[in-house]
């Protein structure tokens, strides 16, 4: 496979971001009056961006008036009080990175988060390591499944696609990797299910971050 380098997405594949997720936009929802959702219940709300979030977790529009971009606003507003209270690195990640680093492997982070935040976040919350480039969505970046901003980042990393994992842990990182013909690694220790994952087009399934050592070991790229 000849493999050179990883992108990470971020929620749910480095980080385990639900709980501070899911508080944010509960605290929206009782504010409407509203009941909150489990926080495993978030699992299948995130992935495709905040904004597709805040439809799935809150009543149909047709069903009471309210503007949909103010409510947005203000679950990035409760986020922004409390994204890193119960936000870590998942168990394995520190090691997965350190492996990477001291194999000289290449490794990039791109989220649905916006790109301002996603570089906070990984900037705060894993500062020890160091990623060829931190991409979120932003005016030049559209948001996954579109594999523009990993494109960018293969081209920054001067690798083609089939030379780079793209590691994460739903259908839309998935539908990112087959978009830009990137090898696509599904993380179960994430937010979603092998099912999901491998039909979406994963190739290989990791059952924990010592898996992508394995992986890459194997490979015969070191």
């Amino acid at each position: 496979m000849n493999l050179k380098a990883v992108i990470f997405d971020l929620d749910g594949t480095l980080l385990d971001t639900l709980t501070d997720i899911a508080l944010s936009a509960n605290a929206v929802l009782e504010k409407y009056g509203f009941e909150g959702h489990p926080v495993d219940a978030y699992r299948y709300f995130v992935g495709e961006g905040m904004d597709v979030m805040v439809k799935k977790v809150f009543p149909p529009e047709d069903d009471w008036d309210y503007d949909l971009d103010i409510i947005f606003d203000q679950v990035k507003e409760e986020y922004a009080k409390r994204w890193k209270d119960h936000t870590v690195p998942y168990r394995g990640i520190a090691d997965l990175l350190n492996y990477l680093e001291e194999n000289q492997v290449a490794k990039a982070v791109f989220s649905n988060k916006p790109h301002q935040f996603a570089e906070l976040t990984v900037k705060t919350l894993l500062p020890v390591w160091k990623f060829v480039a931190v991409v979120g969505v932003s005016s030049n970046t559209p948001k996954k499944p579109d594999p523009r901003g990993a494109l960018k980042i293969a081209e920054k990393m001067n690798l083609k696609p089939g030379q780079v994992v793209y590691l994460g842990d739903t259908h839309t990182d998935m539908q990112t990797a087959v978009n830009g013909r990137f090898f696509p690694v599904g993380a179960l220790w994430g937010f979603r299910d092998a099912e999901e994952l491998t039909n979406s087009g994963a190739r290989f399934l990791a059952d924990n971050p010592e898996d992508i050592i394995k992986l890459f070991a194997a490979d015969n790229i070191l």
